[in-house]
């Protein structure tokens, strides 16, 4: 079984997370610790906690249904030593933040080289930045999140997430997540039966499908190999109805939370009912 939903902003209350999803009928969803586009927030009120516990209990969302985003402001990898620390200490207070919310992953993009330092420094500093992170936290996985391949960004390479996960030394709390819009305008041809097979053939021999902890679905307004990261609606892109039809019958992806960030949430339901009738369960 896939677990599918969307990301839902407008958190705090941390409440309208669970609520929303299940209102979109969703068995998982996404969501902000902080504000995406600040270092940090203010403190969570306890009764805060409790509410958002007891309404993911209620609507039987658990911790391997749940895939929060961190702060897109984090460079794990700045040649900027301030701006480093910040996304170091930023990262760390969003991991402790899903830990009392009784999470167990957070996905991140790894950072850019502002085209000052070299791919490999990059790696380097993006995995001390993991290690650093995971040597203040406790029971949260950092899920690394490959990107689209704008601008200076690393990780649009499965070499280059593979690198990262090498350098982290507790491999027990680092995974993967894959966006499937960053994957096409990296260059990974999924939208034919060639090409799907190919990327996660070589997904699985770089990376491993053992440290698979989400994905993000959405469709590519761009083509294949553009590096520019614009989403599209499912279907209504260059990946198109049958890559996702595929994905869905693709057992290799079942148990993880699988969120769309498509642009338009009016058709999140639509799209979260779309793909879950083509989660073919009984094959």
């Amino acid at each position: 079984m896939k677990y599918l939903g969307a990301h839902i902003d407008g958190v705090p209350p941390l409440v309208n997370a669970p609520e929303t999803a299940h209102i979109l009928g969703a068995t998982a969803y996404s969501f902000c610790p902080i504000d995406a586009r600040r270092w940090s927030g203010a403190a969570y009120e306890s009764s805060d906690i409790e509410a958002f516990r007891a309404a993911n209990e209620s609507y039987g969302y658990g911790s391997m249904n749940i895939l929060p985003h961190a702060s897109l402001l984090l460079n794990l990898c700045s040649p900027d030593a301030r701006k480093l620390a910040m996304s170091r200490t930023s990262l760390a207070d969003q991991m402790k933040r899903c830990a009392v919310l009784g999470l167990d992953r957070i996905n991140f993009h790894p950072g850019a080289t502002l085209n000052s330092i070299s791919l490999d420094d990059a790696i380097a500093l993006a995995a001390e930045s993991i290690n650093r992170v995971l040597d203040k936290t406790e029971g949260v996985t950092a899920v690394i999140e490959n990107t689209a391949g704008q601008g200076s960004n690393i990780g649009h390479d499965f070499a280059h997430i593979a690198a990262i996960i090498d350098k982290v030394e507790d491999k027990t709390r680092v995974g993967v997540c894959i966006d499937t819009c960053h994957a096409a305008a990296a260059g990974y041809d999924l939208s034919t039966p060639e090409g799907y097979e190919k990327t996660w053939t070589d997904f699985d021999n770089i990376v491993g499908f053992r440290y698979l902890r989400g994905m993000h679905l959405n469709d590519a307004m761009r083509p294949v190999g553009s590096r520019i990261d614009r989403h599209a609606p499912i279907g209504k892109g260059t990946l198109g109805n049958s890559f996702f039809e595929t994905l869905m019958s693709d057992k290799r992806f079942d148990g993880i939370p699988m969120i769309l960030e498509t642009p338009d949430p009016s058709l999140w339901k639509i799209e979260i009912d779309w793909l879950k009738a083509r989660d073919r369960q009984d094959d």
